[in-house]
């Protein structure tokens, strides 16, 4: 009874809770971009955080070294990244198309470590900050909450309900879901799949770009920052079901609570630890993934 009065009704406790969750929203966000190209193009991009890491990096030059207000350096961010995100794809992905899952891994790990090189080679290796700080708000007499995850949370969640509203309502969503579900009737019906793969790979880039915006109000960029939540991700929708994007939506969640509540009772490296763990005996069970992926 004592360790539950000291630690689980704890408020810090609660507020460990709530860090998970905002948390989760960024992660669901990122999970939601790589389920996106993985269900429609078939091929995963090993190299996905590293566009997160451009996008980082473009946000910060373009409000720090250039004086931009927050908001259009983050539009001007979230464009580019989705004109990257095109561009991988017709100078990468559409090579692999089609080839040994073997084969696409290596490609795109190929260019996470080029990116990697060309950010350290251009942008070093020192951490920089984007120098916003909004403080925190008070969510009730003892609970403080961080006013850079909160507005995260936000717009993350606003960026996925508008993701499903076009996927659910628009004439290229539904073209988008349906040759994710059979490409090969779709093809045989006269749909341009070319034409529909790069722009799911310009909205995943463009994802990605929002994602990094996220990340910059509380992470600092450098070349390997990618590293410290790209293979949560791609556990995180391996966990879910690859190309399943509720799947991977709810898994986001149950990854970021597991490493906040590792992160309360121990450290965050502990809770990193708890949360692979997790994916691991989850694996064993569901080795599919906890939704499994429609075929």
């Amino acid at each position: 009874m004592e360790f539950l009065n000291e630690y689980v009704f704890s408020v810090f406790f609660v507020e460990t809770l709530l860090n998970g969750l905002l948390y989760g929203g960024v992660l669901a966000l990122l999970s939601l971009g790589l389920n996106l190209i993985f269900g429609v193009i078939d091929v995963v991009w090993i190299c996905y955080a590293e566009l997160v890491m451009l996008g980082m990096y473009t946000i910060y030059f373009m409000h720090v070294f250039y004086g931009l207000p927050l908001i259009p350096a983050a539009l001007i961010a979230v464009l580019i990244v989705a004109v990257l995100g095109l561009v991988l794809h017709k100078v990468v992905i559409n090579h692999v198309l089609g080839k040994a899952p073997i084969n696409q891994l290596l490609a795109t790990g190929g260019v996470l470590f080029f990116l990697q090189s060309i950010a350290t080679l251009f942008f070093g290796v020192e951490f920089l900050s984007l120098g916003v700080s909004l403080g925190s708000f008070q969510l009730s007499e003892d609970i403080y909450i961080s006013t850079s995850q909160f507005v995260a949370f936000l717009v993350a969640a606003g960026a996925v309900v508008a993701m499903y509203l076009f996927l659910s309502r628009s004439y290229m969503g539904a073209a988008i879901r349906a040759i994710s579900q059979d490409r090969d009737i779709m093809i045989l019906m006269g749909v341009d799949a070319n034409r529909l793969y790069g722009l799911t790979s310009a909205i995943g880039g463009g994802l990605a770009g929002l994602a990094a915006c996220l990340l910059s109000l509380q992470f600092d960029v450098h070349p390997f920052v990618g590293i410290s939540f790209g293979p949560i991700v791609f556990m995180i929708c391996v966990m879910g079901g690859l190309g399943n994007m509720v799947g991977g939506f709810l898994a986001a969640f149950v990854f970021a609570e597991l490493i906040a509540i590792g992160g309360y009772f121990a450290d965050l490296e502990w809770g990193t630890v708890l949360a692979f763990c997790v994916f691991v005996i989850t694996m064993f069970i569901r080795p599919e993934g906890l939704f499994a992926r429609k075929s």
